[in-house]
């Protein structure tokens, strides 16, 4: 199974020659490779072991009449699947999954034989008797991307332990084949067939690290599947919940085997050289306290057993039934008497999703990995997401309560959760299945508005297909009530007014439930500054809280914890505005004291700041520097950034640990607000930059008088980013020696000016790329804070020089009010909105209004090669200048169909994407900024013009920019699925 990262191309695909093969061997791989397939799929969705994916593999035809596929089970996958093959001519179909093993690593797909019109399809035969020690067999797959690679080699084992794949999903209770033949991703399920044309095992595995060593499954569970799919019969799987291990005789004799009954098993199996031991014996299970860890199996119903093949075939008759167990335990030897259960009853086959995450029952291979018990152990996280995104890591919690109900199984999880009304904070207890020692407890605000109706998914094996049902809408809140808090009380006697300002910060949480513009996190939490108590208005950093499709949770006083809402956000100097009902709020929040006057180089002041524990810290520092900064851009992904900034940096290593705080004087009044600035993404750590810089009061004070006075700010901006020059650059630009006066005479303090770095796309009637400009409406332009007057002209009289030649002109300003975004679209998993702010500003042109900003992992979108920053110009021939066309083209493609895309990335190069609808899995949903509405946006589904979909929206992770999401790595495991 090959995974494409963002930026790889998939290989042409070829047939792969094997060297100095023989005539016969070249007649037997031309008539197998008519039988093989390349599966291209996506898992849409996180399930039990499986994250969502989209992947591609092999498998082949195994019954041409119906039209069945065999493949492994980590390619069909235990949750939702969606995918197509595609035969040797090139010819396409869809298929659906009907099988998937438990526990093995086999599956069968179908497809309809009569969509194949050029070529006769043939099946290849099952003969897993052929595979022997010695024999030579030839791989025949889609080995790394390469379409039927025919690889070689010779089985050189039969008896190999299943190998093992780290947390993810593992075979077990099999022997595996074991040969040299070197294949690699995109391989699993190709068929390994001798020299007559038969199949005798299913590629599975290889060693990652180097070595050519490959893993095969025999084909004996795989046959018996196969003829009850054909039968339709149900395929009886059963259980006793015990892993074994094959062992050679001489470990068996340091358990404790006899020579006479090791003179038995070999006598009985004289080419076996092991016999099976009991590995894992779960709790609870049939097998529990009759069973133990290290017992050596004699013989089951009174019948030697020696190999996992007898194992099964009596387990999965007796499903339901007794069995007679004859073991040895350290010399001693015992019969027990076991009920066999039900393996497809402890595999899960339907999630729920709620609050934005998704959960079901514990599996059995969950299970089995950490020898627990498949009950009462809680419900399974598969998506952590959404409110119900847990601390730490995306994967492997247990939920063991909600609202101090127990939630043991999915049921009762599903009653607990349709009683919890919507923004309700509940007590979560959870543990993690590395670490079941440890209960972790979080306090979650439960979003029931974004995701309002709790949806249970439940696989059909007839159509192929996860059905969905609504279970419950939403409960409405609970009306909130005023609380009453007190503040922490800071005592410091040499600045007692200084540390007071604790009473003017709030901790402000902001929850994304889409990705937009880039942004990297669904949910990020920082201090605010509270400048108005009595209107609950409070300024706080864009790194916190980047757009207002969000949930914002403001907790005062540790202790009173109110909704929020955002009501401006400023486009370049990274600073938002959000408020909350200050009825709610019975304590003493002091509005903050905001200084007029700029902070000076070297001047003394106090630093407060809140660590990365969320802990105020202080200390008496001095102001080492205020200068222009360039905040870098983040070049795989565009998001908002400051620019046009002058920052403050101090001298205290406090500074670097706090990304929330203030610069205060002694007697409290406010100098500078300490904020968090996102940065570039980092190519080699694959992180998010911040920066934590200074931004003088005197700079925001014009808003928040506006704010305050119940205006709402409509800024007008230059449509440029600028940098410094010195004088000695001015001069070379052409600067002449009377300016040069003036600016010393002016600005004794700062002897620079600006130049034009970048002007944005879509606007380039006014000032251009190198221009120097030396006055605004005969301003002199030396600091930041004198750009001010762009905010509320819409033009200015500018005074530049370009060229070496100076010249007067209007200088246009640009409206703010259309720079945030106010729509966004999902599409077949791909996220889709205008171009923000932040791509407009590292652009030289816009293609098109319809911008990818993100996918989602598993989508079409990610198997079909849609990257983030790409633009939609064309939808099957219509140009797509914008959402509304786009939509427009986009609801007359028929589900299930494909359709042309034009697109042109973001270095300028045009491509065609040709891609499939699925409105099951990613129906089309617009999410569009509405004042009337409670949330300020209302959520509409588009469905396609002549049919529905009754699908369930993806609630994964969305991906942005080129990064990993989505690609499991596993850099210590010398072991692959392929």
């Amino acid at each position: 199974m090959e995974i494409l990262l963002d930026g790889e191309e998939s290989r042409p695909l070829v047939r792969a020659p094997t060297a100095a093969d023989s005539a016969e061997w070249q007649a037997t791989v031309e008539k197998v490779i008519k039988n093989v397939v390349s599966i291209h799929f996506c898992q849409t969705c996180s399930f039990d072991t499986d994250p969502a994916i989209a992947s591609e593999a092999t498998g082949f035809v195994v019954d041409a009449e119906k039209g069945y596929i065999l493949t492994n089970r980590h390619v069909v996958g235990a949750g939702p699947f969606w995918g197509y093959c595609i035969f040797d001519n090139h010819e396409e179909c869809d298929v659906y999954p009907v099988y998937r093993d438990p526990v093995h690593d086999f599956g069968i797909l179908r497809f309809d034989p009569t969509k194949i019109k050029y070529m006769p399809v043939t099946a290849l035969k099952l003969r897993p008797d052929l595979a022997k020690v010695g024999v030579e067999i030839r791989v025949v797959g889609n080995d790394a991307g390469e379409k039927l690679s025919i690889l070689s080699g010779v089985i050189s084992r039969l008896d190999r332990n299943a190998p093992e794949y780290g947390d993810g999903y593992c075979d077990f209770n099999t022997n595996y084949i074991q040969a040299a033949a070197a294949a690699s991703g995109g391989s699993s399920g190709s068929p390994v067939v001798n020299i007559d044309g038969y199949t005798v095992a299913l590629q599975a595995g290889g060693r990652s690290d180097g070595a050519a060593t490959d893993y095969f499954l025999p084909l004996d569970r795989p046959l018996r599947a196969l003829e009850c799919v054909r039968r339709g019969e149900a395929i009886s799987r059963g259980t006793i919940q015990t892993q074994w291990l094959l062992k050679p005789y001489d470990e068996c004799r340091r358990l404790g085997l006899t020579p006479e009954w090791e003179a038995k098993m070999r006598a009985a199996f004289p080419t076996e050289t092991g016999m099976l031991v009991a590995e894992v014996v779960l709790p609870k299970g049939p097998a529990d306290a009759k069973l133990e860890e290290g017992d050596l199996l004699l013989k089951v119903n009174d019948q030697l057993v020696a190999q996992f093949i007898r194992l099964d075939d009596i387990l999965d008759s007796s499903v339901g039934g007794i069995v007679k167990l004859l073991v040895e335990r350290g010399g001693d030897v015992m019969e027990v008497e076991l009920t066999v259960g039900d393996l497809h009853a402890i595999t899960p086959d339907r999630f729920v999703s709620v609050a934005g995450g998704s959960f079901h029952d514990l599996s059995y291979q969950q299970a089995r990995l950490y020898a627990i018990s498949t009950t009462d152990n809680g419900v399974f996280v598969c998506e952590a997401a959404g409110s119900l995104r847990l601390e730490g890591s995306e994967s492997g919690w247990l939920v063991q309560s909600v609202n101090n109900n127990a939630t043991p199984d999915l049921d009762t999880f599903i009653q607990v959760m349709k009683e919890i009304p919507d923004r309700a904070r509940v007590v979560i207890a959870y543990k993690h299945l590395r670490d079941l020692h440890t209960l972790n407890t979080s306090i979650v605000n439960i979003d029931r508005h974004w995701s309002s109706t709790m949806r249970l998914a439940t696989r059909n094996d007839t159509t192929g297909l996860w059905d969905f049902t609504d279970l419950a809408d939403a409960l409405p809140p609970v009306t909130p009530v005023t609380r009453r808090a007190n503040f922490v009380t800071m005592t410091n006697d040499k600045y007692p007014q200084a540390v007071d300002v604790i009473r003017s910060f709030v901790r402000v949480t902001a929850s994304m439930p889409v990705k937009l513009d880039g942004f990297p996190k669904g949910r990020k939490t920082g201090y605010g500054l509270v400048i108005d108590a009595e209107k609950g208005l409070v300024v706080i950093s864009r790194a916190i809280v980047p757009y207002d499709l969000c949930d914002i949770h403001i907790t005062i006083a540790d202790s009173i914890q109110v909704t929020g809402k955002v009501i401006f956000m400023h486009p370049l100097q990274n600073y938002a505005i959000i408020q909350y009902d200050a009825s709610l709020v019975d304590a003493p929040v002091k509005s903050a004291k905001l200084s007029n006057r700029y902070i000076k180089q070297g001047e003394e002041t106090v630093f407060f700041g809140f660590n990365q524990n969320y802990r105020p810290v202080t200390t008496k520092t001095t102001v080492t520097d205020i200068t222009t900064v360039a905040i870098p851009a983040s070049a795989a992904t565009p998001r908002y950034r400051a620019i046009n900034l002058d920052a403050v940096t101090v001298d205290t290593n406090l500074a670097t640990q706090c990304g929330s705080g203030v610069l205060v004087s002694e007697d409290g009044t406010v100098q500078a607000l300490w904020l968090t600035y996102l940065g570039e993404r980092s190519g080699h750590s694959g992180k998010d930059m911040e920066y934590h810089l200074g931004l003088m009061t005197p700079m925001i004070n014009t808003v928040i008088e506006q704010i305050g006075q119940g205006i709402s700010p409509n800024l007008r901006i230059l449509n440029v980013e600028l940098h410094t020059v010195q004088m000695d650059q001015a001069r070379i630009m052409g600067m002449s020696e009377e300016w040069v006066e003036r600016v010393e005479k002016e600005d004794p303090e700062r002897h620079q000016l600006f130049m034009v770095r970048k002007v944005d796309s879509g606007h380039n009637d006014g000032l251009r790329e190198s221009d120097v400009i030396l006055t605004l409406n005969g301003k002199l332009i030396t600091r930041v804070s004198d750009l001010d007057l762009q905010y509320h002209n819409a033009s200015l009289d500018a005074v530049i020089i370009r060229r070496r030649e100076q010249i007067s002109m209007s200088v246009p300003t640009v409206p703010t009010a259309d720079l945030e975004t106010s729509r966004a679209l999902l599409f077949c998993g791909a996220v889709l909105h205008r171009p923000h702010h932040a791509v407009r500003q590292q652009i030289s042109r816009i293609h098109s209004d319809v911008y990818i900003s993100g996918r989602m992992r598993g989508s079409p979108a990610y198997m079909y090669g849609l990257a983030p920053t790409n633009f939609i110009t064309h939808v099957n021939g219509a140009p797509t200048p914008d959402l509304d066309t786009f939509l427009k083209e986009a609801t007359k493609i028929a589900d299930n169909t494909y359709f042309r895309l034009k697109v042109m990335t973001f270095d300028n190069v045009p491509w065609v994407a040709t891609m499939k609808k699925n409105e099951h899995y990613f129906p089309t949903m617009e999410f569009v900024k509405d004042a009337g509405e409670e949330l300020g946006w209302r959520k509409v589904l588009h469905e396609h013009e002549k049919g529905g979909s009754d699908g369930l929206v993806n609630q994964g992770v969305v991906e942005v920019g080129g990064g990993m999401e989505g690609c499991d790595i596993m850099p210590e495991e010398t072991t692959a699925k392929l």
